[in-house]
């Protein structure tokens, strides 16, 4: 919708022919026509269809100057208000003069630019500026050849000048700004030549899809500066490590990509990828820092075999997030099996999406015990896609693939729907269940509609609990993320840290979450009744907890003495398949009716030690 605030200038700008193009901040001469009144249309002879959604290359035609068009780009590309004359081609291929002019505009509401272009048809073919020697008036001969001089200089030199703006558009539409590279346009295109290429004579190419390691990080830690002076380093060691008849591109953000034709060995190509990740290894200087930054490659080759060699980019991304997942820091060649793995991933996304149509997405919950009474004090709820021919999912199945799609939050709204009517199905039972947790990906943590979610669930708030990872809050760590917490603490939701100890812990993220509750990962619980060093570590968590006030979780309890050690070491709340596994809501009523709550009940300290004192007799 154009702004009235836009439609409000348009009376003092001009009162002919107009029309209103909505402007890329990046580049004033890339626009699309949003509005133009009947005059305009009247003007160039075109159709509201011809125009509206359409770019102002509608003006561009065989009659147009070549230099008054350049001329145009750069003066659109500057956001200068001109005016030019101009021959353009109606759409029954009359030509026609008219005066047209740019100005610039920007909407104060929301920052959008936009170009109002108006135009004059003119009457007649407008007069060149050409003076009229007077033989008359010239005082000399020399007079006249110095005019002529100045003339055909000035022509010479505007000459010039429209012959850089040539260049400079072909250049910038070709090139990365920032490093000089190529392009992800001019990437594309030569993909294309080269597919043509391959398809006509053979000519076999391979490409290397590069992404570097922990960029993010550098950029928030050390600013934008050092982030842009490592893209341009990096650049430039591609540019030394690679040949002439390679292209090198920047795609955008940290990911570069090399198109190498592909010689008579495969051996070359694993070798550049090979010296990539040998010299990414290096640390870098930027600006008098070092910087150290590794990188991932993935790396797929389209020859005479290939089925559908323009799958060849998609193949080397493929090849790209295995080696990413598989560790970083190293490259990793297409294979069929991971051609197997994207199509079944490209069939889990749209059944993803039906799964959304229909609400597959259930509830499921995991009880929290409290240590001291073995009383039900919450459950841990679980999304579970009940799949019509699969089964039921557990979310490990199918959440990447759903967080890659950008649709977790319709499965979160989804889960919180189903939820909020097992709430009040287990309150009007009287079945006692005072609290319920949910995990937050990273992206929900940042996203409004997660706040949304929660009000109109109709779930009293102050009987949710949210987890995250402190992984994801530190990596996330802006003015979103911190606002969503101050309001769910405002909600009176409780936080969670979920995983604590699993290698992202630190008593610094602890007082930037400020949680409520710890939860202690599993791999540090379970071996803590057999083992004395894990013991410690467990000691020391949990004493890290409770120095900050939190209630303290064990998660991953599966036995009698892992219980009882986890309460007697100081832990509030116990969690684990000893208590119960993943349960659906009519299996949760069943349990919490025939225990009335109670699903554990815990040796007393006293009790404890004398049975280990008949042991040992």
């Amino acid at each position: 919708m154009i702004s009235s605030r836009i439609l409000e200038q348009l009376p003092f700008k001009c009162e002919e022919g107009l029309g209103l193009a909505l402007a890329s901040d990046d580049d004033g001469a890339v626009m699309v026509f949003h509005w133009c009144n009947k005059p305009f249309f009247q003007v160039i002879g075109l159709d509201e269809t011809d125009v509206i959604g359409h770019r102002a290359t509608i003006f561009v035609g065989p009659e147009m100057d070549q230099g008054v068009h350049l001329l145009t780009i750069d003066k659109l590309m500057r956001w200068e208000h001109f005016s030019v004359k101009v021959r353009l081609t109606k759409k029954n291929g009359e030509p026609v003069w008219v005066t047209m002019t740019w100005t610039p505009l920007t909407d104060p509401e929301n920052g959008n630019r936009w170009w109002l272009c108006s135009l004059i048809e003119l009457q007649s073919h407008p007069e060149r500026s050409k003076k009229v020697l007077d033989f008359r008036n010239q005082s000399s001969a020399n007079d006249l050849v110095t005019q002529y001089t100045e003339q055909i200089a000035h022509l010479e030199s505007e000459n010039g000048r429209l012959r850089s703006i040539a260049k400079a558009v072909t250049r910038d539409s070709n090139e990365d700004p920032l490093t000089g590279l190529s392009n992800r346009r001019h990437f594309e295109a030569k993909v294309s030549f080269w597919i043509s290429a391959l398809r006509k004579r053979g000519t076999a190419f391979a490409i290397l899809y590069i992404d570097l390691d922990r960029f993010k990080t550098i950029n928030d830690t050390l600013g934008h500066e050092a982030g842009d002076g490592l893209l341009v380093a990096v650049a430039s060691m591609l540019k030394r490590i690679t040949l002439n008849s390679d292209l090198v591109a920047r795609l955008g953000g940290d990911e570069f990509v090399i198109l190498r034709p592909l010689g008579e060995s495969a051996l070359e190509i694993s070798g550049l990828a090979d010296k990539i990740i040998r010299e990414m290894s290096r640390p870098f200087e930027c600006d008098g820092k070092s910087i150290s930054c590794g990188a991932s490659v993935g790396v797929a080759i389209a020859d005479k075999n290939a089925k559908n060699p323009e799958d060849v980019v998609g193949d080397a991304d493929t090849a790209l997030y295995h080696a990413k997942s598989t560790g970083r820091a190293r490259w990793s060649f297409f294979t069929a099996e991971m051609h197997a793995q994207s199509v079944a991933i490209r069939h889990l996304a749209a059944e993803l999406l039906v799964a959304c149509e229909r609400k597959e997405f259930v509830p499921y919950f995991q009880p929290l015990v409290d240590a001291s009474t073995g009383r039900i004090t919450g459950v841990e709820v679980l999304v579970r896609w009940s799949h019509p021919t699969r089964g039921l999912m557990p979310p490990k199945d199918f959440l990447d693939v759903a967080a890659q799609m950008g649709i977790v939050a319709e499965i979160d709204a989804i889960l919180f729907s189903r939820l909020s009517e097992a709430v009040t199905y287990l309150d009007t039972a009287h079945t006692e269940v005072p609290r319920f947790a949910i995990n937050v990906s990273a992206g929900r943590l940042s996203d409004s509609a997660l706040l949304h979610d929660i009000k109109v669930s109709g779930i009293d708030p102050k009987r949710l609990t949210v987890e995250i990872l402190e992984s994801v809050y530190l990596e996330r760590n802006h003015d979103a993320t911190s606002w969503t917490l101050e309001e769910l603490r405002e909600f009176g939701v409780e936080v969670a840290v979920d995983d604590f100890g699993t290698g992202h812990a630190s008593v610094q993220g602890l007082l930037q979450i400020k949680p409520d509750v710890l939860k202690i990962d599993r791999q540090f619980v379970q071996p803590a009744a057999e083992s004395k060093r894990a013991r410690a570590l467990v000691e020391s968590l949990i004493g890290i907890g409770k120095s900050l006030g939190l209630k303290v979780v064990a998660e991953g309890v599966e036995s009698e003495a892992q219980a009882q050690l986890a309460r007697d070491l100081g832990c509030d709340i116990l969690q684990g398949f000893y208590f119960g596994k993943p349960m659906a809501e009519p299996d949760l009523f069943k349990v919490l009716n025939d225990t009335k709550g109670c699903l554990w009940r815990p040796t007393s300290k006293i009790q404890q030690s004398e049975l280990s004192i008949n042991i040992l007799r």
